[in-house]
């Protein structure tokens, strides 16, 4: 589905708890190590928690060892949109989802040589991870053949 599907209401922004507010509307940043999907090695999808957005996927994810969910490319390019943060002294790319511009994270060029090269280091409380064994009945079948085809967990994605 195109991005102009995935977008903000006021009944998603109510479904928030207050940290998954703070990160996506207000750039906040949860703390690592300490947050839900930074060890997450089951397959599946990630999806912007405001709008259901597909964003990532777990064939994508490895550790990068910074305590946060870490991919190195966007499940989709159109997925997600980047500018410049200037919040901190040194600018840095921030990464928002395409479609709800939910705040998602950050962007660094220095990720794995044999993959992209970048490393999408994002907040867990702007995901919401769709397991591989849920992806049809959540929506989410156009995604089932980046996965194997029992789509069990095995831990050892990411």
């Amino acid at each position: 589905m195109s991005s102009k599907h995935y977008v903000k209401t006021e009944e998603a922004l109510g479904r928030l708890t207050e940290q998954q507010r703070h990160v996506t509307q207000d750039e906040g940043t949860e703390p690592a190590y300490d947050n839900e999907y930074w060890a997450n090695d089951e397959p599946g999808v990630y999806v912007d928690v405001v709008s259901g957005q597909p964003l990532f996927s777990s064939t994508d994810k490895y550790e990068s060892g910074t305590g946060w969910p870490t991919f190195s490319k966007p499940i989709d390019d159109d997925a997600v949109d980047t500018r410049t943060d200037y919040q901190l002294s040194t600018p840095r790319i921030e990464v928002r989802s395409a479609g709800a511009d939910s705040h998602l994270g950050h962007l660094f060029t220095d990720g794995p040589e044999d993959a992209s090269g970048l490393r999408y280091c994002m907040n867990s409380a702007a995901l919401r991870f769709v397991p591989a064994s849920s992806l049809e009945e959540e929506g989410y079948g156009q995604y089932r053949s980046l996965f194997n085809s029992d789509a069990e967990p095995t831990g050892d994605v990411a």
